[in-house]
């Protein structure tokens, strides 16, 4: 049986997460996988949970990936790291944001955040990868809408693919004016996973 690799990306709409899911689909592409995706949006458009599947290798049937099956997870936020958890494979590694949306029962006060998330991911994952995505795209970037890319950066370290194939598919996915800070905030959020 091929070997299929699953990776689930998830935020909160207004993240960048579908600009992200397009520039990994397109970096697998170029690195020969066969390659499946799927969103699903939740409000994405009022920052509901926004979910997109991801799965390559030699030949995927489906984009759909089940629960305990995803060999990476990519969060946006802390609240949808926890939420999207019991799709991590024991083995899994997840990389996380480490940012605070309050959702909008905690801002009417009708439910509270989970402000320990980063503890309890910790609790319940084989590897854990933390990254104040902010703080990267504006000290680094000088662009605090690259948080989605510096992601991808951290991302890019668990993966086997090389490093000048990210950089292109980055230039070809984002736009022209901001490829440069695009590229700074991919290196940097490599650099501040600790990898």
């Amino acid at each position: 049986m091929a070997k299929v690799t699953n990776v689930l990306l998830v935020g909160v709409g207004g993240q960048g997460t579908l600009l992200a899911a397009r520039i990994l689909s397109g970096v697998l592409q170029e690195a020969g996988h066969d390659v499946k995706m799927s969103e699903v949006h939740g409000m994405s458009q009022r920052g509901g949970s926004v979910v997109t599947f991801v799965r390559y290798g030699d030949k995927v049937h489906s984009p759909l990936v089940e629960k305990g099956r995803a060999d990476l997870i990519l969060s946006f936020e802390k609240l949808e790291a926890l939420r999207w958890l019991p799709y991590l494979k024991p083995t899994g590694t997840i990389v996380v944001n480490d940012l605070a949306l309050l959702p909008a029962p905690v801002l009417m006060g009708k439910a509270e955040y989970p402000y320990n998330a980063l503890d309890l991911l910790r609790e319940k994952t084989g590897k854990l990868i933390t990254l104040d995505a902010a703080r990267v795209a504006v000290e680094e970037a000088g662009n605090i809408r690259t948080q989605n890319v510096a992601l991808l950066g951290a991302l890019a370290q668990n993966m086997d693919i090389g490093m000048e194939t990210w950089r292109r598919v980055i230039k070809e996915n984002v736009p022209p004016q901001t490829v440069e800070a695009n590229l700074k905030a991919f290196a940097a959020g490599g650099d501040a996973s600790g990898l």
